[in-house]
Parts: C-alpha cells; sequence; structure tokens
C-alpha cells in the first residue's frame, strides 16, 4: 500500500509542476525499497499517508492549493495545516501528524527557511525517517537543490534566526536541512 501511495504521490506532483528528468526508473524503484522499509513493526500507528511540510507564503495559495485539491481525488489523506482544530496545541498536534504519516512531503521554497515552524517540522520529519523508516520526499520548488543543500539560499534566513535563537538550536536546524536536501527528491524546472 506504501509504494502505491508514494507512485500516486509522484503522479499529482508531476502532474502539477514541471520537472526535469532524471531517472523515474531510479526514483521508484528507491522509493519502493524505502516504501517496503517503513513497514516495520515500530511504525506507529498510521493516521495520514502524508505530511506536507511547507512555507504558505511561498505555495499555498498555488502549488499546494492544486495538490490539496488532488490529494482526495486520488484518496490520499494528507494532514495540511488547515487540519488544525481551534484551541489545539500547535506544536503538539504538528509532531502527532508527522508521527502519525507514512510519508512526509517537504517541499523548500525561497523562504522555507525563515520560518521556525518549518524547520521544526523538518527536524521532527528527519527522527522519524531515521527511528521509523518514515518516506521523506524533498520537492525543490522555485530553489537549487544544491543551494539548500549548501545553504547558500537560506543564508539570510538563518542569519535572523540566530538573532532570536541560541545557536545550538540552530545548528540542529541547518543539519536537519542539510540532511533531508541530500535525499532524492524532485525539482521544478523553473529553479533549473
Amino acid at each position: 500500500m506504501n509504494f502505491v501511495i508514494v507512485c500516486i504521490l509522484l503522479m499529482l506532483l508531476r502532474s502539477h509542476l514541471n520537472f526535469y528528468e532524471e531517472s523515474n526508473t531510479f526514483i521508484v524503484n528507491k522509493l519502493k525499497g524505502v516504501a517496503e522499509k517503513a513497514m516495520s513493526n515500530n511504525t506507529p500507528q498510521s493516521k495520514y499517508d502524508v505530511f506536507v511540510s511547507f512555507r504558505g507564503e511561498d505555495i499555498r495559495h498555488n502549488f499546494l492549493s492544486h495538490l490539496v485539491k488532488a490529494f482526495p481525488q486520488k484518496q490520499i489523506n494528507a494532514f495540511v495545516d488547515d487540519k488544525l482544530k481551534k484551541g489545539d496545541d500547535i506544536s503538539h498536534s504538528l509532531v502527532e501528524a508527522i508521527e502519525g504519516s507514512l510519508i512526509s512531503l517537504v517541499i523548500f521554497s525561497k523562504n522555507y527557511a525563515s520560518s521556525h515552524w518549518c524547520l521544526e517540522e523538518l527536524v521532527k520529519i528527519m527522527e522519524c525517517k531515521e527511528k521509523y523508516g518514515q518516506i521523506v520526499i524533498p520537492v525543490f520548488y522555485g530553489v537549487d537543490p544544491r543551494d539548500v543543500r549548501n545553504q547558500k539560499s537560506y543564508e539570510n534566513a538563518f542569519s535572523e534566526l540566530e538573532k532570536r535563537y541560541n545557536s545550538s538550536e540552530v545548528q540542529i536546524w541547518k543539519q536537519a536541512l542539510k540532511n533531508s536536501a541530500k535525499l532524492s527528491g524532485i525539482t521544478s524546472s523553473s529553479s533549473r
């Protein structure tokens, strides 16, 4: 079932962005192996198929809105922050949603790293990848994967965050960003 969800998710993503083709076979085979690993017994009970981590101001009203419409059409139960209920403890609800998802879709965009919420989600996502074998699919929307990996795209954002948060916390965010950007993902052609 996980592999089917991954394939449908990839088809959805490809239909809503113009992607360059690295090697569809390579990506699908890699995801199949990861999906099989994710079936381990120590995985928490799944509540969602997909958790979407994104910077709202960059993609909420364009790319994300198309995905949100397409998810139910393909019978994908996705957690997007609009599922938070009024009065919920945001941090606790996000952690539960991440832990309760089979796949995390991390959509890196121009201002992703300027949000401490996005970075906190990313740290938790990478923890779930390591601990439970959760599938993590990075999408580089309007940003070059090399710039995200080397954090060139986010130098100014991290400079601002270092003024408000302690340096050890910022280092954890930077490491999670670097590790997630190394994963095989999907790149929008607008970043090339």
